[in-house]
């Protein structure tokens, strides 16, 4: 079974940690982000993987290599110019193995999903679709764009963003696509998928399925959500096999050094080489390799970058530290400030105020 994840993208929403890390490489759990996305497409069966890259390619090679040690094969393309999510697919396809009928899954790779892959699998071989699509059902579709079904699982159409939605199910960025369609995808252009690609095999009549789940299912794609995802897989909300550790309450790498009298909850990562001082409190947060954080210091909701420093009763809050950067003494972050890679902000130099 193959598959492919698109990976090339570059992550700007979550800035700074992004200037030297590409986002599915970014620690969500104790590991890189896209580990936990390999770990389900492995349960489903997958054992030859094909990463679309772009940005810092270089930093997915460097760490999976060719796969062995996570016990399936693992292929590289590199996308030198944007060619879409459909070009981004069509750029994989020497890469691929499959006959023209087989089924290959097509992953976007910010997406965290506890949805039932195998069952998808199975749609779309019992039906010997063309497509088939994993939807989900949401509140506000109205940011979406909608995908109807007839009671047959049939896909009837595609639909953009619109102020009043014909449904509320939408595409999730999880696809299985018969070889044969990839093939048809132009070559050397880009191509959107969801405006050229899903539309001609409707006009073609080519048989498209769309998969109702409404398991868990986050774009990570925002430092919150981010937080978010992390915070879930750690305290079981959604399953991941990657999970380096039981699910609980915080996860803490047994290289991080956690004084006595500290507060360490919500789903929160502390990660290898950290130390975290007395008093402090960490809650629903994600702290990188080598950070400290200081005695007394609090750090809520928060990505905290490798290495980072964060001083003695210190507040952050829904806020991005870069790598290195140093927070000194009694300063208050909240309210989504970035801090970039290697500041410096000196003691009581930060205080946040809300607007009236």
């Amino acid at each position: 079974m193959e598959a492919v994840v698109l990976v090339g993208g570059q992550g700007t929403r979550l800035q700074p940690l992004t200037l030297r890390t590409p986002k599915p490489m970014l620690p969500l759990a104790g590991v890189p982000f896209l580990t936990h996305q390999i770990s389900r497409l492995q349960a489903a069966g997958v054992d030859h993987l094909v990463l679309a890259t772009s940005y810092r390619s270089e930093v997915f090679t460097e760490h999976f290599g060719d796969g062995r040690e996570l016990g399936l094969r693992i292929d590289y393309v590199t996308e030198t110019e944007p060619l879409g999510t459909g070009g981004g697919i069509r750029n994989v396809l020497g890469q691929l193995d499959s006959g023209p009928d087989d089924p290959v899954i097509i992953a976007n790779g910010d997406v965290l999903s506890g949805h039932n892959l195998t069952a998808q699998l199975d749609l779309h071989r019992r039906r010997a679709a063309a497509l088939t699509l994993h939807l989900v059902e949401v509140d506000d579709p109205r940011a979406f764009g909608c995908v109807p079904i007839d009671d047959d699982d049939r896909v009837t159409g595609f639909i953009e963003k619109s102020p009043d939605p014909v449904t509320n199910r939408v595409n999730a960025g999880c696809y299985v696509f018969a070889r044969r369609v990839i093939e048809r995808i132009p070559a050397g252009r880009p191509v959107s998928v969801e405006r050229e690609t899903f539309p001609a095999l409707l006009a073609a009549d080519e048989l498209v399925l769309g998969y109702v789940d409404n398991a868990y299912w986050l774009d990570v794609g925002t430092p919150r959500a981010f937080v978010r995802g992390s915070a879930d897989v750690v305290l079981g909300v959604v399953d991941s096999p990657a999970l380096p550790g039981p699910i609980g309450n915080a996860l803490i790498d047994p290289r991080a050094q956690v004084a006595a009298g500290t507060t360490i909850t919500g789903g929160s990562v502390i990660g290898p080489g950290a130390r975290v001082e007395t008093g402090a409190v960490v809650d629903a947060a994600v702290i990188g390799a080598d950070v400290v954080v200081g005695a007394g210091a609090t750090i809520v909701r928060s990505l905290v970058g490798s290495r980072a420093q964060v001083g003695a009763n210190t507040s952050v809050t829904d806020a991005v530290l870069g790598d290195g950067c140093a927070i000194g003494a009694d300063n208050e972050l909240a309210g989504g400030i970035r801090i970039w890679t290697d500041a410096v902000i000196p003691a009581g130099a930060l205080r946040f105020s809300p607007l009236p």
